[in-house]
């Protein structure tokens, strides 16, 4: 399954991405905008959680708004879940240690895309697809 050198590969992949380490923790971000990092669960998550609470690496992503993050938080995986620290804020958390590649890369890429600047986003998409 993924790790955080798997991220750090997708991430730095995308245009313009930097990677840096806040309170000892990496954040990778699009023109200072951060978009995917990595997010243990504190004790209060913990708690909230309560047996659902997953042992791994967490990995919190950015997405477009609202809507999206209710779609991703019921595709039927299980590999995507949020706390209440997240509500009304877009954003999901993904269980690094159980996400195959594949997976992990649509969630950076859509977390980027949901960050990037409109023209960097489109010029991206344009090159996808040629």
């Amino acid at each position: 399954m993924a790790n955080w050198d798997d991220v750090r590969r997708i991430a730095l992949g995308l245009p313009e991405v930097g990677e840096r380490e806040s309170r000892g923790l990496l954040q990778w971000r699009v023109r200072e905008k951060l978009f995917v990092w990595e997010r243990p669960l504190r004790r209060g998550d913990l708690a909230a959680l309560g047996d659902a609470a997953p042992s791994g690496s967490i990995l919190g992503a950015r997405v477009e708004d609202e809507g999206e993050k209710a779609a991703w938080l019921t595709e039927g995986s299980g590999l995507y879940f949020t706390i209440p620290h997240f509500d009304g804020y877009p954003a999901i958390l993904v269980r690094l240690d159980e996400i195959g590649l594949a997976d992990l890369e649509r969630v950076i890429v859509e977390a980027w895309l949901a960050r990037a600047p409109s023209r960097l986003a489109a010029r991206f998409i344009r090159e996808q697809k040629s």
